[in-house]
């Protein structure tokens, strides 16, 4: 009998990890995006400035948010995303709408299949 209760709370423990950290990376992956989407607004009205500053704050953020990533994440995709920031940061810097406004989308579109791929449904158990 103490088998299974033992089964059972390690099973509910497992799988509530599972959702916490899978609500987690898609909090903090909503949190990136929408820094992404204010950059690339900016760029888009013209201002550099404001561009530079909320690229700033998206540094600061990743660096806070993504000091546990590495725990549930491929190191690779952590590494691709770091240098897709560092290419944003100086495309902005140089003001080059064209680069900068690619590079986001593209960091855009791999913060936002960080949850996606970690997530707990069956075609990722499968």
């Amino acid at each position: 009998m103490r088998l299974m209760v033992t089964i059972i709370t390690l099973s509910v423990i497992i799988l509530g990890l599972g959702f916490w950290s899978n609500y987690s990376l898609q909090a903090s992956s909503d949190e990136l995006t929408k820094q992404i989407n204010i950059i690339s607004t900016d760029i888009k009205n013209g201002k550099w400035q404001a561009a530079k500053n909320h690229n700033e704050e998206l540094q600061r953020t990743w660096d806070k948010k993504a000091k546990w990533w590495p725990v549930f994440l491929d190191h690779q995709e952590m590494d691709n995303i770091e240098f897709s920031l560092a290419r944003v940061q100086e495309y902005v810097a140089s003001n080059n709408k064209s680069l900068s406004l690619g590079q986001l989308s593209e960091l855009k579109l791999m913060v936002k299949h960080i949850p996606e791929k970690e997530a707990l449904n069956i075609e990722n158990i499968l």
